[in-house]
């Protein structure tokens, strides 16, 4: 169970790292740094609440789509990471 969790967060933060691409060139540093350093600080979630890594994935989503929204890239190009945090 906790091999899988891990390999979901690990598949999301791989999605998000890729919507990361999609943004113009001189704010992709920032937002890969971002991301990077979220999911370090976050590595550790409390184990005895079930609803804590979906919560989690669902706010990676939900701040992804914002992210695109901002920068007017195509929100369906966070379809992968979707699937994966809606699981």
């Amino acid at each position: 169970m906790i091999l899988q969790e891990m390999q979901k967060a690990i598949g999301a933060y791989r999605e998000v790292l890729r919507l990361v691409r999609r943004l113009p060139k001189d704010s992709r540093p920032y937002y890969a740094k971002y991301a990077r350093e979220n999911f370090v600080n976050y590595k550790e979630i409390d184990s005895n609440d079930p609803n804590a890594l979906q919560e989690l994935l669902q706010r990676t989503y939900n701040h992804s789509l914002w992210v695109l929204k901002k920068y007017s890239v195509d929100q369906s190009a966070a379809d992968r990471l979707k699937n994966i945090c809606s699981d």
